[in-house]
């Protein structure tokens, strides 16, 4: 009787999006409005939250989320609130507020993002994010 092989298959994971975090000590509401007005953008409340679930698909929390899909250039933005009822949605950044996850766009553009998004009084920090870095967002599937 011979041996059997074990073979491991692992993936990598490419996110399709760019991440920046951001502390503000405003609303969710409050900062959405800022934001629309130095980027340009029309992000709006959706339908629903944002719901995090485990692998095995148990309810673990909801988080406030504005959306707003650029069909001209081909972007997808969402603005997701960290924590809600003391649970986090990514909890290894607890000190982060919110999360603007931006689709198709080039990383050059993040810091131009970044340093417009510092204008506003409403936020205090910002932090562009690598996901493949946080460990939590491989659970964040948004399409």
């Amino acid at each position: 009787m011979s041996k059997s092989k074990k073979h491991i298959l692992s993936l990598d994971n490419d996110y399709e999006y760019e991440m920046i975090g951001i502390c503000s000590h405003h609303n969710d509401y409050r900062l959405v409005w800022g934001i629309n007005n130095v980027l340009a953008l029309h992000l709006s409340k959706a339908h629903e939250d944002f719901i995090v679930v485990n692998k095995k698909g148990t309810y673990l929390s909801q988080h406030s989320l504005y959306e707003y899909k650029d069909e001209d250039n081909l972007l997808e933005y969402y603005l997701i609130k960290n924590k809600h009822f003391g649970k986090f949605l990514i909890h290894e950044k607890p000190s982060i507020d919110y999360f603007l996850f931006i689709y198709g766009i080039d990383y050059e553009d993040l810091d131009s993002i970044s340093q417009k998004l510092k204008q506003l009084s409403s936020v205090l920090a910002v932090f562009p994010l690598d996901p493949m870095e946080i460990e939590s967002t491989e659970n964040l599937i948004f399409r």
